[in-house]
């Protein structure tokens, strides 16, 4: 057999590979939206859940679930983009910056139910914060900020050298350079590379069972002081998420529709992470082609 039927059989052995992932993937992700698309109503959405009655919904969950997000890409993000220029712009090649590199993939590689049970001997019981949104949010920065800072340095690694070498030819200083011509070039990266981030957050249940709690307190919408206990900005209540809510209802649920209110939730959780690396793909497109019309 000569090169050109060997290459058309690997072109053929590789995308039956390939097609065969896609359609496991569409296989999962229409069993889901098809069972708990029925189930997801704007009431859905917004009632908050019951225990032992059936019609409760997600609302109380799902705002938890965002405001966590929030919170913890606050604190991430400006943690991740100074790490990661540090380490891609100013941080000198020796043991130290490649101890630094290995923690780093090691951080990534942790199990998610390690990461919380961190943050609950650390956050929760050596800090003191209990089980509140601010201990989930901690948690979620140590598990996605090894991730986020390894974005940041591979998109600002991916300029080329030419780039800075401009930029110090017109009298430009190193930090003006990285200001005002790397990141500028690598930024449609480093968005895409946080909203993915984001979407992995958003999903995550283990870490939170051990941080944020498995409670969902009702909530006064008409008082948003931080302050105030049952305000649904306060950074030291109780916040089950969503994914936390679907394990929950599937361990241990006993309300009557509980398998309606699961693959609903399920749903709606998958719609989310599908809106989000959504979201990447496009914001990405529009800096990028922004960046590169200027």
């Amino acid at each position: 057999m000569n090169a050109k039927k060997w290459d058309k059989v690997a072109t053929a052995v590789l995308t039956g590979i390939a097609g065969l992932i896609v359609l496991l993937l569409a296989c999962l992700l229409g069993y889901i939206l098809v069972r708990g698309l029925p189930h997801v109503t704007w009431q859905f959405l917004t009632k908050p859940a019951q225990t032992f009655t059936k019609g409760g919904g997600i609302g109380v969950q799902l705002f938890n679930s965002f405001y966590l997000l929030i919170l913890a890409m606050v604190i991430s993000i400006p943690l991740s983009i100074g790490a990661g220029i540090y380490l891609a712009e100013y941080a000198p090649k020796n043991w130290v910056t490649n101890v630094v590199r290995t923690a780093i993939e090691v951080l990534s590689s942790l199990p998610s139910v390690v990461v919380g049970l961190f943050g609950f001997l650390v956050f929760v019981i050596q800090f003191k914060l209990g089980f509140s949104i601010l201990a989930g949010a901690l948690v979620l920065t140590v598990f996605n900020l090894p991730l986020l800072t390894r974005n940041v340095e591979d998109a600002l690694k991916s300029i080329h050298f030419t780039q800075r070498e401009a930029g110090l030819a017109l009298g430009l200083s190193r930090y003006e350079t990285v200001k005002h011509v790397v990141i500028p070039e690598a930024l449609p990266n480093i968005i895409t590379g946080m909203i993915l981030g984001a979407g992995r957050v958003f999903g995550e249940a283990a870490a939170l069972i051990y941080t944020a709690g498995q409670s969902a307190p009702s909530l006064d919408f008409t008082n948003w002081n931080p302050m105030y206990i049952a305000s649904p900005l306060n950074p030291m209540r109780p916040a089950e998420t969503l994914a936390v809510h679907i394990w929950k209802i599937n361990s241990e649920g006993i309300m009557p529709d509980a398998t309606a209110v699961s693959a609903g939730a399920s749903a709606v959780l998958i719609i989310a992470v599908l809106l989000f690396n959504w979201l990447a793909r496009v914001i990405g497109k529009r800096v990028y082609r922004k960046m590169t019309a200027a």
